[in-house]
Order: structure tokens, then C-alpha cells, then sequence
């Protein structure tokens, strides 16, 4: 493969990623927003560990997109750039700790490393973005006066995104990921 072909291959595979990523959360948006979330388009996260650049910056942009559709004006602006950075590092982490490797338990705890900066990024910031916007960011089982303010949000926001991420990423992600390697999806030579 040319280094031409190979630039043309990343870049399409970043375009096809960043667009199922978004496609899918705006379809499924009553469970792609909020505390409480289950992002379906985050079990794409863990192909950054074997796909390595293309998809860590097409995840990332798909991200940005999508948060656009969830939060009101001026709110989306900053879930967008929050949300599509927390996918950035959380892919390159993946793909640092998996490195392009098909070891279950690398690519497992490469998982892991996703599920723990999306959880920590997104469930920081999210629940302060909810209450500014006027959107309760209590859940069904848990109130953000359950501590004292911040930390009552903080913990919202770590249990709600936590929860959603623990079975998009860590579930449903690890077995995408399981299954695109079994069907022999192999990194393009020269990809990062």
C-alpha cells in the first residue's frame, strides 16, 4: 500500500467512524444524554485499540458532532469540546495500553482505561452543565443532595456515566472489539 492509499485508508476509516458515532447517538438520544446514559456509539470506543489513529480522531470528531444534538445553546458547545477531548484521550489511552495488540487481557484492561476517562471526564463535567441548563441531574436512585454540593453532583455524575459507560464501553465495546479481531480486522501497516 502506498503512502498515498494508506493516508486515503485512515481518512475514510476516520469519516465512516465519525459518522456511525454520531448517527448513533442522535438516533438513540433519549439514552445518549442526561446523568443517567447508556451511549450505545461508545462501544466503538475500544476499536481505537487495534485501529489506532483513524479511529481515535474519527471517534473523537464523531463525538463532537454529536453533542451538538443534546444540550441546549450555549450548553452543546461545551459538551462538544468536553465530550469529543474526554473520546481523544480515552481512545489514545486504549490504543497506548493495547497497543494494537489481540491479548484479551491487554485489550481487556485497554478497555478498562477507556471506561475510567470517560467516566471521569464526562462524569465531572456533565451534571454542572445539566444543572445550568435547568435539567435535573438527580437520578432514579441517587439525589445530588446525597452530599454536600459539589460532591453530591460529582457523585451523580460519576454513577450515572459510570453505570452507562460500564455497559457501552466495557460490555458491549469489549465484545465488538472481540469480534472485529475475530473476523480479522487488522491495523494498516503504519498506523500509530
Amino acid at each position: 500500500m502506498s503512502r498515498t492509499q494508506l493516508r486515503a485508508w485512515e481518512i475514510a476509516l476516520s469519516a465512516v467512524l465519525a459518522a456511525l458515532y454520531a448517527g448513533l447517538v442522535v438516533a438513540l438520544g433519549p439514552v445518549s444524554f442526561y446523568a443517567l446514559q447508556v451511549r450505545v456509539a461508545d462501544a466503538l470506543l475500544p476499536l481505537s485499540i487495534v485501529l489506532g489513529r483513524p479511529a481515535i480522531i474519527g471517534l473523537a470528531l464523531g463525538c463532537f458532532i454529536a453533542n451538538f444534538f443534546g444540550l441546549p445553546f450555549p450548553f452543546c458547545v461545551a459538551d462538544a469540546i468536553l465530550g469529543s477531548l474526554a473520546n481523544l484521550a480515552a481512545c489514545g489511552l486504549g490504543y497506548r495500553l493495547g497497543g494494537g495488540s489481540t491479548d484479551p487481557k491487554k485489550v481487556f484492561l485497554a478497555t478498562l482505561a477507556i471506561f475510567g476517562v470517560v467516566t471521569a471526564v464526562v462524569g465531572t463535567y456533565l451534571p454542572f452543565l445539566l444543572v445550568a441548563c435547568g435539567i435535573p441531574a438527580d437520578l432514579p436512585f441517587l439525589s445530588s443532595r446525597v452530599a454536600p454540593p459539589p460532591l453530591g453532583l460529582l457523585l451523580v455524575g460519576w454513577v450515572g456515566v459510570g453505570l452507562g459507560s460500564l455497559v457501552s464501553v466495557v460490555v458491549m465495546g469489549y465484545l465488538l472489539l472481540v469480534a472485529v479481531v475475530k473476523a480479522g480486522v487488522r491495523p494498516s501497516p503504519g498506523t500509530p
